[in-house]
């Protein structure tokens, strides 16, 4: 018997990346091989050199085909077999097995908005919903849109062994969110990609598109962002780990903007939730601020931090290797780890 293999890759295109992806039938029993595709039909070679190749890093149970069926998720490389510009995994790889002994956890909290027809799911034609206040964790079909859609994606991440942790309905109606973690970075980042192509694809099959678009919709509007909850096993025990990782991140905090996703301005912008793009703040409990310290971790004095600020359309191997880094080496040089 022959199996389906799903090959998915991250392109080129910029600013913001997209999810591609593929079918490959393999005999029972194969392993998903090195494979390729046209890369000048995803903004990452010319035409006259178009051949760009796909590595598995990944592979989980394709909980849509079912059956044998697999996804397989894909560093891109070049013909010579050295990683694609593009690739940003292979970027993260030596960061994360540097700092391996620190034992980063991560959990992100990716938002998204679901459009039908050119505008928000659940925007009347020509007008707009009443204002935020009753669709985050709503109940109820005067407050709450997709749900259906929301379901079919949490069961099928939880059928493809993704470590995803919750969903809730957001601020703004038709914004969704899932949580993926608690996880090392490289395997946060490899779920949460799995994630999103399994949300596009089931919104698909219900005629819905889901964005990551840092602002949907213009004007009173939450954004969507990615809050990126981080610790060590250091910070896991004490409290001032957190104290340095915080202060660290305000160092280096031009930096993470930088990475932090496309568009960041028009959703950090000291409203919403949100603390300026311009300037760093972190703070107990505040929401308000760059990086939140949780009333619970600032009572035991011991575990997490969130940094809000990254975007709904981050690249996760991007934001855990900066973060990573930051944090992880100043925990070194400050010999607290």
């Amino acid at each position: 018997m022959s199996y389906k293999a799903e090959y998915i890759w991250i392109d080129g295109t910029e600013p913001t990346a997209k999810l591609r992806s593929k079918t490959k039938v393999l005999a029972d029993g194969a392993e998903p091989p090195i494979w390729g595709f046209d890369g000048s039909s995803t903004n990452q070679a010319a035409g006259d050199a178009s051949d760009c190749v796909l590595k598995p890093v990944f592979t989980c149970p394709d909980p849509i085909r079912g059956g044998a069926s697999v996804l397989v998720l894909c560093e891109v490389l070049l013909p010579d077999m050295t990683p694609h510009p593009s690739n940003s995994r292979a970027l993260l790889t030596p960061v994360a097995e540097r700092f391996a002994e620190q034992d980063s956890w991560f959990g992100i909290e990716q938002e998204y908005t679901f459009f039908k027809d050119g505008r928000p799911y659940g925007f009347p034609v020509g007008g707009f919903p009443g204002p935020q206040g009753p669709y985050y964790c709503g109940i109820g079909a005067d407050e709450v849109v997709g749900r259906d859609i929301v379901e079919a994606h949490l069961d099928a991440c939880i059928e493809a062994g993704l470590k995803i942790s919750g969903i809730n309905a957001e601020v703004m109606p038709g914004q969704w969110e899932f949580q993926i973690g608690p996880a090392g970075p490289i395997e946060v980042s490899d779920h949460l990609w799995m994630a999103r192509y399994l949300l596009y694809r089931i919104a698909e099959d219900y005629g819905v598109a889901a964005t990551l678009d840092p602002k949907p919709a213009k004007g009173d509007w939450n954004g969507a962002g990615a809050h990126t909850n981080f610790s060590t096993a250091a910070m896991r025990e004490g409290y001032d780990p957190i104290v340095t990782a915080c202060e660290a991140l305000a160092e280096r905090a031009a930096e993470h903007i930088k990475g932090y996703g496309s568009g960041i301005e028009q959703r950090l912008t000291g409203h919403h939730e949100t603390a300026p793009w311009s300037e760093f703040s972190y703070g107990v409990s505040n929401r308000g601020a760059s990086v939140r310290i949780p009333w619970q971790v600032a009572i035991d004095k011991k575990g997490y931090i969130e940094d809000r600020r990254p975007n709904a359309n981050i690249d996760p191997y991007v934001v855990t290797r900066l973060m990573v880094d930051t944090c992880c080496s100043a925990l070194e040089k400050a010999g607290q780890v």
